[in-house]
């Protein structure tokens, strides 16, 4: 706050303001009437009551007065908003890739990068893609949100007046490890952008297995690591071939995690739980994936020793 890291800052700062002084204005003054009327006509002091008749002044003020209030804080609401939806038609395009639990983004030439790297004073036009659920694009410091909605396209836009670095946060519930999709935005320079562009190497051209992409799409990667690290789902790493410990309603048995464990892991998910993870939280992928695309995914898994 009081920041003016986007050409936002100001307009959204306003009318936040004007709309919590509005606020505090009525909280502070029904208050203090609540109490004055309280203390003066207390029971204790007897006082008559009196049948009071309708009053037409009164009424109309206190239904002018009240849309008067709400119809200015709809308009510097609205005067703050408008600006996000037109963006410069020589804006810098980035594609923003939301996945369970990750942001990615593409640059021109399809460089991607996990950071959003961003010129100082460029106007920069980002177009928002799910690959799996809703997902909500935050950068607090910037005072941009857009949801990021799978099959749909959206966008925003800003213009990073300041250089340092700001938060990116998920603002839609998109799953068990909501709270770890973070990211970063990194304002430099214009020169030191181009020569980062220019550095950054094109993992579009990096050749990737079939059976990796297919767990990439469909957002596997955010529960299943590829290094041994233990997220929400066991690793990939070694899982093909190893023993596994499982868990079923019946007790605790173990076995060799072979084809048809991974077939049956995909499409029955909740049936055997490995031992030391949560039942109820994959989904079965019965109509997602076909059964070429289960091969294709047991190959990769057979390379990650």
């Amino acid at each position: 706050m009081f920041s003016g890291a986007s050409n936002f800052v100001n307009g959204v700062d306003k009318t936040f303001f004007i709309i919590l002084g509005i606020s505090f204005f009525f909280l502070i003054g029904i208050t203090f009437t609540m109490i004055f009327f309280v203390l003066k006509y207390n029971r204790k002091k007897k006082i008559a009551a009196v049948q009071l008749k309708d009053n037409t002044w009164l009424e109309i003020t206190w239904t002018l007065v009240p849309l008067a209030l709400v119809m200015g804080m709809f308009y510097y609401g609205y005067m703050a908003f408008i600006p996000t939806r037109y963006p410069p038609k020589d804006a810098m395009e980035v594609k923003v890739i939301a996945r369970m639990w990750k942001w990615s983004f593409e640059y021109k030439g399809g460089k991607q990068s996990d950071s959003l790297v961003l010129p100082v004073n460029k106007a920069v036009k980002l177009n928002l893609e799910s690959m799996d659920v809703i997902h909500g694009f935050f950068i607090p410091s910037f005072r941009l949100k857009e949801d990021v909605v799978p099959g749909k396209h959206n966008y925003t836009w800003c213009i990073p007046e300041e250089i340092g670095q700001y938060e990116i946060m998920c603002s839609s519930y998109c799953g068990v490890r909501h709270s770890y999709m973070e990211g970063q935005v990194v304002v430099v320079s214009e020169d030191d952008f181009n020569k980062w562009l220019a550095a950054l190497p094109d993992k579009s051209k990096e050749t990737k297995s079939e059976g990796f992409k297919i767990l990439q799409n469909n957002g596997c990667m955010g529960c299943h690591s590829i290094d041994g690290s233990k997220i929400v789902g066991p690793s990939f790493k070694g899982l093909y071939g190893s023993t596994v410990e499982l868990v079923a309603d019946d007790g605790t048995k173990k076995i060799t995690a072979d084809s048809t464990y991974i077939k049956e892991s995909i499409f029955l998910p909740d049936k055997e739980i490995v031992a030391g993870y949560q039942k109820g939280i994959m989904k079965s992928y019965d109509n997602i994936l076909k059964k070429e695309d289960v091969s294709k995914i047991i190959e990769y898994l057979k390379t990650i020793k």
